[in-house]
């Protein structure tokens, strides 16, 4: 075919709205088809225990992003494994393996996902036990200690990432639904003597949490039976229950005024309501859009076979 007929067809073709496509070979075929397709979008992941960072991954896989996790020794789940593209296990005071790792993957953006127990840090012999690496150690002394509070520690270590090009952003970000929504979860709702207490300690739980202290508060009769602190929410619901043989108090649980959703976000799940009811609660109080109650329906279902009442308020809530 001569150049002159070989331009006139490609117009026809154009015209017609068939133009050739540089991927389609003489037979019709896609050769897009032979070629790598481009890699999945990575990001990272810190997981802790709990379900939240398994259903993270899930969500993560679902919109077709590939997760690398660094697996929190002693707290992560084993599930991971299998729903990761990679996956290591990494001891909690060993930041420069954690941030090596996720580079080697190339991860631009990090979310943190799970509990992670902060009462390690003052075991016995706490530098033989936990074996900080160096990187971990340079952070410790480097960074401003004017305390050593949750937001304090968990922004200095997102600083600390961020030294190495990889910013942080929320868990639920890719997975909004875990979040509660407003209103009575359960069959039963809570009587106006239960109201009193939630309003009671809705003030003194968000009040620990401007302080940066814990995010639970147990009530009975307006009287304040425990506050969560260091050892997290099951502890303070069991201090509760010993305070309170006679049974029939009240839980807050809220978001702190100042709450960074990247990372410590009040959760719930199954095991809450179990610890509640062994030992005496009656009432949960959550709040609506800032709290993740994880395997919801599970969580309502015990509530109701206990008896139990759970209510989501909005932030900003007055009785």
């Amino acid at each position: 075919m001569t150049r002159s007929l070989l331009k006139r067809s490609i117009g026809h073709e154009i015209a017609a709205g068939t133009s050739p496509s540089p991927w389609r070979s003489t037979g019709g075929r896609d050769l897009r088809s032979d070629r790598a397709q481009p890699a999945a979008e990575m990001i990272g992941l810190v997981a802790g225990s709990g379900r939240f960072p398994i259903l993270f991954a899930e969500a993560a896989q679902r919109q077709g992003l590939s997760v690398a996790c660094v697996g929190i020794k002693y707290e992560y789940s084993e599930e991971l494994r299998t729903l990761c593209t990679s996956f290591e296990v990494v001891g909690v005071a060993k930041l420069g393996k954690m941030i090596r790792t996720l580079r080697r993957q190339g991860v631009k953006q990090v979310v943190m996902a799970g509990k992670v127990t902060k009462n390690v840090i003052y075991t016995p012999w706490r530098f033989v036990q936990l074996c900080p690496d160096l990187r971990t150690v340079q952070w410790w002394y480097r960074r401003s200690r004017a305390d050593n509070r949750d937001d304090s520690l968990l922004l200095s270590v997102i600083n600390e990432f961020e030294r190495d090009g990889m910013t942080f952003a929320s868990a639920l970000d890719y997975c909004p639904e875990l979040l509660v929504k407003e209103g009575i979860l359960t069959r039963r709702a809570p009587t106006a003597a239960e109201r009193s207490d939630i309003e009671f300690g809705w003030v003194m739980a968000k009040e620990m949490g401007r302080l940066d202290v814990g995010q639970s508060v147990a009530v009975k009769e307006k009287a304040t039976l425990a506050v969560e602190a260091i050892e997290g929410t099951d502890r303070c619901i069991d201090r509760a229950g010993l305070l309170c043989r006679a049974g029939g108090w009240t839980l807050v649980k809220v978001a702190k005024p100042q709450q960074d959703m990247r990372f410590d976000v009040p959760t719930i799940g199954v095991t809450t309501i179990e610890n509640l009811h062994r030992s005496g609660a009656r009432v949960l109080a959550i709040e609506a859009g800032k709290t993740i109650v994880i395997d919801q329906p599970d969580v309502v279902a015990l509530a109701d076979r206990f008896g139990m009442s759970i209510i989501a308020l909005p932030e900003g809530w007055k009785a």
